[in-house]
């Protein structure tokens, strides 16, 4: 990436587009201009994508499965600043693996009691806390992960209960796969105001919205959107 002038480069001129296009949503919703943090999803895409975003000044990237994320954490350690998202569902045979995670800066996928217990084990064991976001499948699209909207705040309970590790900071989720997505990410927009109401946490984080349905989600509140092809191209 060094060897090349950085503005021909195809991942800077989509990270510009995207950048432009993220300013005009959130300018149209009448939000503050930081807002909206952009999570670029590498998920698929070899380091040398996300070096060539580092170089346009991205700094935060997901990846959805742990083993990829473990191999492109390590392999560009060097790069300054580097903060790691798990986007991806978690197993719970995998915990210990992603807390090696250099840089892991935010978990999306907290979706089940299991889950959150493992965590607590092996965070308590390493003496360290981590962010984490309660993954809503609000679309009720049986393919998704997440929990219910309705098992969402018992979810909460037991986290804020037995697991001190654990520093929830809001919600994930997913627009349909088909349909207007407004609807649904207004849904869990909501549910996360009645969850920070109940339990007295500040939840500040909504991770709603991608490359196709970013706009939706800015109006609809959304703190944090995750775009890979309109950041990277598209997937071979």
């Amino acid at each position: 990436m060094s060897e090349l002038d950085s503005s021909e480069h195809p991942i800077a001129r989509n990270l510009a587009a995207v950048r432009r296009r993220l300013a005009a949503a959130v300018a149209a919703a009448g939000r503050p201009a930081d807002a909206v943090e952009l999570l670029a999803v590498s998920k698929t895409y070899p380091a040398a994508a996300v070096r060539a975003a580092h170089a346009e000044g991205q700094r935060s990237f997901g990846e959805n499965r742990v083993q990829e994320l473990a191999a492109k954490a390590t392999e560009l350690a060097e790069l300054p600043d580097l903060r790691w998202h798990l986007i991806g569902s978690l197993q719970t045979n995998k915990v210990r693996d992603v807390l090696r995670v250099p840089g892991l800066a935010l978990l999306h996928g907290l979706d089940r009691v299991k889950l959150a217990d493992e965590l607590q084990r092996e965070l308590a064991r390493q003496s360290r806390r981590l962010d984490v976001l309660i993954e809503v499948n609000a679309s009720g699209d049986a393919t998704k992960h997440g929990t219910s909207p309705a098992g969402a705040p018992a979810l909460l309970e037991h986290v804020q209960r037995h697991c001190p590790a654990l520093a929830v900071r809001g919600l994930m989720a997913m627009g349909p796969l088909v349909g207007d997505p407004a609807p649904v990410f207004a849904q869990v927009a909501a549910l996360r105001d009645t969850l920070a109401a109940a339990s007295g946490l500040e939840l500040p984080i909504l991770s709603l919205g991608m490359s196709q349905d970013l706009e939706a989600a800015v109006a609809a509140g959304s703190t944090l959107v995750r775009i890979g092809t309109a950041v990277f191209g598209e997937r071979s």
